[in-house]
């Protein structure tokens, strides 16, 4: 059985103002002094933000509950410092983003300017074990229609700089202004995948091949393919269900690959129009069908999905999980529809953030 590893990125907020706060630096010291050698947590672009990484898990049940875990030791660690963590994907209120201190974002913002200091946005990172590089590309190739399905069922920022930006997924719009970030056209083989990956870094534009932001792509680190579609989800169980499908994507792709069934040939343009079309309504309208790149409702999309990989789902013990997961999912809505729902009910984009604290450890 495939294992899977969820990388979320948090961020750090006045639990009782809302803000933003600039404290990962301490956050981790007080990690590193309170319990040494663990090496969950990680610094990211901003102080203002903290990321987590979950061990690669085989169930389920186990990783929720280790990524529940892991927001709750982040909280810990946080409030004891007079801050709190919120899955927020990106601010609802107005914030300066404060770099890290680290000669490669420090590159980053030389480099890129304005786009760099409008990155605090938070993703959530779905890692899932392959056999070979030669899978991972079959893999990659064969998903790519499926991850603007799983935009819009994370989609959880649409709020920014203190207004509603009419976006579900707003994190997606400002992900992509890196000049290596989006959707890709199949790569066919491992060797095609990593001269691309070296032509890239090549030109000068991209620091290293960790620069190479493909919706999905080989992992650096590990040997897994990285989806890194989703925002960071505002309830554990919708992060669950996000890797739950996505190792069943996996499976079914690689499955497909094996019998010799060929990848979809969508161009680039198609699903560059699919993905907007996830983060700008999320599940509240239409999605593009994966298999025809035509509009329909996105409970419709979200059953094929589940169709699409059921086999999968079934032979992983997942089949059940993930039809209630789906159903909960259209029932309550997305985290988008939550903010904007607890914004109605709060009457401010401060009470959004302190209630959205309380949704992050569940």
């Amino acid at each position: 059985m495939r294992t899977v590893g969820v990388e979320e990125e948090l961020l750090l907020v006045d639990p009782d103002s809302g803000d933003p706060k600039a404290l990962a630096a301490a956050v981790l010291a007080h990690v590193a002094q309170d319990a040494p050698g663990q090496h969950v947590f990680e610094k990211e672009l901003f102080r203002q933000m903290l990321e987590f990484a979950t061990h690669p898990q085989a169930d389920m049940a186990a990783l929720g509950e280790e990524i529940v875990r892991c927001r709750k030791e982040a909280a810990r660690h946080a409030g004891e410092l007079g801050c709190a963590v919120a899955a927020l994907a990106t601010s609802p209120l107005p914030v300066s983003p404060c770099l890290s201190v680290n000669e490669r974002y420090q590159w980053l913002a030389e480099h890129y300017g304005i786009p760099t200091w409008e990155q605090l946005v938070c993703g959530c990172h779905v890692h899932v074990c392959v056999e070979s590089d030669e899978e991972g590309i079959a893999v990659l190739d064969r998903i790519r229609p499926w991850l603007p399905v799983l935009r819009a069922i994370s989609a959880n920022s649409p709020f920014w700089q203190g207004k509603d930006t009419s976006y579900a997924s707003y994190r997606s719009r400002v992900w992509n202004r890196w000049p290596s970030a989006g959707p890709t056209e199949p790569f066919v083989s491992a060797e095609r995948y990593h001269q691309r990956v070296a032509d890239m870094v090549a030109t000068g534009a991209l620091l290293d091949k960790r620069m190479v932001y493909f919706d999905a792509r080989l992992s650096a680190r590990y040997p897994t393919v990285e989806i890194r579609v989703a925002d960071v989800c505002l309830c554990a169980d919708t992060a669950v269900l996000i890797a739950t499908l996505t190792r069943a994507l996996v499976e079914t792709a690689a499955q497909h690959w094996r019998a010799g069934r060929p990848a979809p040939g969508h161009s680039v343009s198609l699903l560059r129009l699919a993905d907007w079309q996830a983060a700008r309504f999320g599940l509240e309208q239409e999605l593009l069908d994966p298999a025809t790149m035509q509009p329909g409702p996105a409970p419709g999309v979200l059953r094929t999905l589940l169709e699409h990989t059921g086999d999968a789902l079934t032979a992983t013990g997942d089949a059940e999980r993930a039809e209630h997961g789906v159903t909960e999912l259209l029932r309550r809505g997305n985290g988008a529809r939550e903010q904007r729902r607890l914004l109605e009910r709060a009457g401010s984009l401060r009470g959004v953030v302190t209630e959205c604290v309380r949704h992050t450890q569940g």
